[in-house]
């Protein structure tokens, strides 16, 4: 069974919701190595120092960024130790957008929130309401070292954490030498556009995406089949699931006195306001931090 990326929590407001972050992909690709071909001998890569063509061993590399062409600055474990972000394990929702407002072209890998123990009740909540507002939420998460741009996207069952481009990364399709202007102006005729409707439509389907198998692979892997199956396969023992702390307080929240308190925090109207009646907004902020801690 899959392990978890991390272990920790998804929140929004002053909701926090234990999940663990599992990968949404699955690798297929048939991995080739290289090999000497008049011994059959695999090929080594060696780190060498261009300079006097000695192999240089791992303890001596140090990483460096090339600010000009032959000019370097190294940076060092710590400098890149002291830029990484402090929130991790965390899926921190900034803000939720409509659905549509983000194109395709800023998605770019999908990973699958699964929640934790006794935290069913708030994933869902969360879920069930993106479906009906057809929102998602935007934030930033942590994978490894590295921050990241991802949205929290209702998908049946499951929450899906879909890492986001940033836009900076992205190139402009105006770059490119495209045609610009109408029908009118490339001369099609209504003939050619009711026909290329038809077509389409005499096309058209339902979208079966396991309909669709990677033939290429497939063959590849028969000859590979068809080479070894002489020779024995070595499996390795599946490693033990990484275990999940256990969060017994999760389901027994109040989640409608955590929303008030996020709609208090964020000047919202409404539920906001009449919470705001009852208590103090100091003593208030404090009660939902000792239930967020509880919860934790």
């Amino acid at each position: 069974m899959a392990r978890p990326i991390w272990t920790g929590t998804l929140s929004f407001g002053l909701l926090n919701i234990p999940v663990k972050l599992m990968t949404g992909e699955r690798r297929v690709d048939l991995h080739f190595r290289m090999l000497d071909s008049r011994n059959k001998a695999p090929i080594r890569y060696e780190r060498v120092n261009e300079e006097t063509g000695e192999e240089v061993p791992w303890k001596e590399i140090v990483k460096a960024f090339e600010y000009d062409k032959g000019s370097y600055v190294v940076i060092e474990e710590a400098d890149i130790a002291a830029a990484a972000p402090d929130h991790k394990e965390t899926v921190d929702i900034d803000t939720f957008v409509d659905a549509a407002s983000i194109g395709a072209e800023f998605y770019e890998k999908p990973y699958v929130l699964e929640p934790g123990k006794k935290a069913e009740k708030g994933y869902v909540l969360l879920r069930e309401v993106l479906k009906r507002t057809g929102m998602v939420g935007v934030g930033r998460v942590v994978i490894r070292t590295r921050e990241y741009l991802a949205a929290v996207v209702p998908q049946d069952d499951a929450l899906m954490l879909m890492i986001l481009r940033y836009a900076q990364e992205l190139v402009d399709p105006s770059d490119y030498k495209l045609p610009e202007g109408g029908m009118a102006k490339w001369k099609i005729s209504a003939r050619e556009v009711e026909m290329a409707e038809q077509l389409i439509k005499s096309m058209s389907g339902e979208w079966k995406p396991d309909s669709y198998k990677d033939d290429f692979r497939q063959r590849l892997h028969k000859v590979i089949e068809q080479r070894v199956k002489s020779k024995k396969v070595v499996r390795g023992k599946p490693s033990d699931e990484t275990k999940l702390p256990e969060n017994a307080a999760t389901n027994v929240i109040d989640f409608a006195e955590l929303l008030k308190r996020s709609l208090e925090k964020k000047g919202g109207q409404g539920a906001g306001k009449r919470a705001a009646k009852k208590a103090p907004a100091k003593k208030t902020a404090k009660a939902a931090k000792k239930r967020t801690r509880k919860s934790a």
